[in-house]
């Protein structure tokens, strides 16, 4: 018999992508579906990652966050070094829809972000992921807004920051672009096993508990 908590849960997040899916607040996105649905991952995951928007040639035409481009094939690589699969996230973006300039992504702009602000807001009231990771600077500030909080992503990718609700995790993008430029490969690999210590940090008191 289905828990009727479980039931709540999805009614909520049904309720959550059909109001992103009537959304029309901004308007360079006016055009665009928001990419929130029960693709993006398991109402009781792991981790929920939250990444700065879908990409033009990625989520934007497949729907599912992380996939479709060469971010989300490098992504998929990172979450290995995590010991994660797919089936065990919920990824979100800090805007639900594709900021795309013709034929190249641009970065969203400050009012997009503040404006799917409630989305996200909503998105953590109904899963409450025990660890959330931020993925590159704009996801990070767009929680931290949310938080009442300031982080600077050099000074704390690849940590973990316990708050009072969820162990917080910042880690750049796998763009190509930051790849190259920003943090490499070998870092990142790095950074994805801090997110790894979170979850055993936050999931080792439970087992132990388990077993009492």
């Amino acid at each position: 018999m289905p828990n009727s908590q479980d039931g709540k849960q999805a009614a909520a997040f049904g309720a959550l992508c059909e109001q992103a899916r009537r959304c029309r607040c901004c308007p360079r996105l006016a055009r665009k579906q928001a990419v929130l649905s029960a693709l993006n991952g398991p109402l009781s995951p792991r981790v929920l990652f939250v990444g700065e928007a879908p990409g033009r040639r990625g989520a934007d035409r497949t729907r599912r966050p992380f996939t479709g481009d060469q971010s989300g094939e490098r992504f998929g690589e990172l979450l290995a070094q995590a010991g994660l699969h797919r089936s065990d996230v919920f990824i979100t973006n800090a805007v639900l829809c594709c900021p795309a300039n013709g034929r190249r992504n641009r970065t969203p702009l400050g009012l997009e972000v503040r404006n799917c602000g409630r989305f996200l807001h909503r998105t953590l009231e109904i899963i409450r992921p025990p660890v959330v990771a931020t993925v590159g600077a704009v996801a990070l500030g767009a929680l931290a807004r949310l938080l009442g909080r300031r982080y600077k992503l050099s000074e704390v990718a690849g940590t973990v920051i316990p708050l009072d609700d969820f162990l917080l995790v910042p880690l750049y993008h796998p763009s190509p672009r930051v790849l190259h430029t920003v943090r490499s490969l070998e870092q990142q690999r790095a950074d994805f096993h801090a997110l790894a210590r979170a979850l055993k940090q936050h999931e080792t008191p439970r087992r132990k508990t388990r077993q009492g």
